[in-house]
């Protein structure tokens, strides 16, 4: 070989070397989402957002609730890392999705249905406020995306069917509410067609999607993640709902009364459409016509507040089969809008089903995530497919009560697996207080209340002596008391009228107020009902009045550690002024305290109360 065939040769093996390394360094330059401890950690080159692609389109879905002939298409918003684009980069999807993100109606007077009215009768027509859209494209919301995006996810957002720029009709809780997520997620697996405008056929892709999708929301944003896991559509990998209105009966009835949810005096269904109605104002008009002031009228009844087909295709319960999407709940106990049933019956059931669940449950009110931690965990295994061992972690997480919600307790489930019923009966002592008690006395009481919503619930708590409720403690707990799980009442009682509203709070006290109140000190958990549906939830019947009827039903579920030296009141009356109608005073409940008793489950069961009351 000659000198100059050899550096020849050299060179190009050089330039080889050279390209190579060059490959070696792009390919180690390359980012990619980085765990730690079973969580996926902020990479800085995903951090900054001023970096981030953020695009909007069309997806096409396989309904037409607006009624156009057309299938109905949903605005969907995309924020994803750069690298999504200059690098190939496939990344799993968090996806929210809401009816609020375009804006909400004014609450305006006269929007909700005045409660003022005798119990079987119509209020008067309330008034209907539209909604004045708002947002610019391509955003849609800015939620959750500085939570997620820098951690390695593409943050997908869409509004709702009816809403913003999405097409169709707002159902509150219909099946285009499930079918819209779904479609999303079909498209960003790369089953279902998206276009860049509305009524197009330019057609957009999904290609920096891995096909791994996770959902998560509050309220109604909350409710959607159910609503497109009932689906069972693929890709749906895990929900981590927080607070969801899982059932619209339990959100607006109870037990066949008609309530409202707390906070919202004489909100119904129907409210709610009008308050999320931001659609095509070309629209509004027909979907009012066909969906609220047809289905939604004929189908909510506000008179007799009983259970039909209407509501039960509103309850995400029934629709659970073919459910595949791991679930973690979120919920607080003292939740007084969307109540902490509506978590615990989805759990139980998925649990029933043999999905991967857990559960984490807080003090406080209305929303509430988990800790990021958990979420983080959550998501990292099921969309990053990172074996962190989540599934096998305690299904169960109570925040304690002067615990931080970032520091909640682990336990074996929900509810305590040591908890069991504990049957308490009545002694009387109207209009003072009587007697909470174990044993259950043979001495045919019956004591009087007198329905005046005039007094809150608190107040008649409160009260030394009154006859507009009947109240029963304990004594003086001995030491502290866990109660866990869903207390159940039966209530025997007459009425001097046709219809009356049975309310039940189960309380602690003394009532402690100041400063300093913590929301579990008062109010244990609550309940509500209509006897008229002793026999069913389907069919209400007029009472007769004098003669008397056993109605059974559950309370709020709860955690609670109630303090030693309190005393535990079950307290019943009539209207409750937050939550139910305002007919007139004067409806007479008489109760027959030996047909009337409460079972509470209690960690350590009848041994632990015996201890701790007697």
């Amino acid at each position: 070989m000659t000198k100059s065939h050899f550096q020849h040769y050299f060179t190009i093996l050089f330039f080889l070397i050279i390209g190579y390394s060059s490959l070696l360094g792009q390919a180690a330059e390359k980012s990619v989402p980085i765990f730690k401890d079973g969580e996926a950690q902020i990479v800085a080159a995903f951090e900054d957002d001023t970096k981030w692609i953020r695009h909007d389109l069309w997806v096409e879905t396989e309904f037409d609730s607006d009624a156009d002939s057309k299938m109905d298409r949903m605005h969907v918003s995309v924020t994803r890392p750069a690298q999504t684009e200059s690098e190939g980069l496939k990344l799993p999807v968090i996806y929210v999705s809401s009816p609020y993100f375009a804006g909400v109606a004014p609450n305006v007077e006269g929007l909700f249905w005045d409660v003022k009215h005798e119990l079987g009768e119509m209020a008067k027509e309330r008034v209907h406020a539209e909604v004045t859209r708002v947002g610019k494209r391509p955003i849609i919301s800015n939620s959750h995306i500085k939570k997620w995006v820098p951690r390695g996810y593409i943050v997908v957002h869409s509004s709702s069917p009816g809403t913003g720029l999405s097409q169709g009709a707002p159902t509150v809780g219909g099946d285009n509410e499930s079918l819209a997520p779904k479609a999303v997620i079909d498209w960003l697996c790369g089953r279902a067609k998206g276009f860049t405008s509305p009524d197009g056929d330019e057609p957009v892709e999904a290609t920096w999607s891995t096909g791994k999708v996770g959902m998560t929301g509050t309220s109604y944003n909350g409710t959607i993640p159910l609503a497109a896991a009932t689906t069972g559509v693929e890709g749906l990998e895990a929900i981590i709902p927080i607070a969801p209105n899982t059932s619209y009966y339990h959100y607006y009835r109870s037990n066949g009364l008609v309530r409202s949810p707390g906070g919202y005096l004489g909100e119904d269904i129907d409210v709610l459409y009008d308050f999320i109605h931001s659609g095509a104002e070309e629209m509004r008009a027909s979907n009012n016509a066909r969906v609220r002031d047809k289905e939604m009228k004929n189908g909510m009844d506000r008179r007799s507040g009983d259970y039909n087909d209407f509501w039960a295709s509103r309850d995400y319960l029934n629709d659970m089969a073919p459910m595949k999407a791991a679930l973690l709940m979120s919920h607080g106990f003292n939740d007084w809008n969307v109540m902490p049933e509506h978590s615990y019956r989805i759990y139980d059931k998925a649990r029933e089903m043999g999905l991967p669940v857990q559960i984490y449950y807080h003090q406080n009110g209305h929303g509430g995530p988990p800790p990021l931690s958990q979420m983080n965990k959550w998501f990292t295994r099921y969309l990053h497919g990172i074996e962190n061992g989540v599934e096998n972690d305690p299904k169960s997480w109570i925040v304690r009560e002067d615990d931080k919600p970032s520091n909640p307790t682990a336990y074996a489930d929900y509810p305590h697996p040591d908890a069991s019923p504990v049957t308490l009966h009545l002694k009387g002592g109207a209009p003072e207080q009587g007697v909470l008690q174990m044993e259950k006395s043979d001495t045919k009481e019956k004591e009087t209340l007198v329905d005046n919503y005039s007094f809150s619930g608190s107040a008649l708590a409160k009260a030394e002596h009154t006859n507009h409720r009947l109240i029963y403690l304990t004594p003086e707990l001995k030491e502290d008391l866990h109660i866990s799980g869903t207390p159940k009442v039966t209530i025997k009682l007459a009425s001097n009228k046709p219809a009356a509203n049975l309310s039940v709070w189960l309380v602690s006290l003394p009532w402690n107020e100041g400063r300093r109140t913590k929301i579990t000190d008062n109010i244990i958990t609550r309940g509500w009902a209509d006897p008229q549906n002793h026999k069913s939830l389907t069919e209400s019947e007029p009472l007769v009045p004098g003669d008397y009827y056993s109605v059974t039903f559950d309370l709020m579920p709860d955690d609670q550690i109630i303090a030693k030296g309190q005393q535990i009141g079950l307290m019943i009356f009539s209207s409750d002024r937050e939550y139910t109608l305002h007919p007139k005073p004067g409806t007479e409940l008489t109760i027959d305290l030996d047909g009337t008793s409460i079972e509470i489950p209690v960690v350590g069961g009848l041994e632990t109360m015996n201890k701790t009351i007697k």
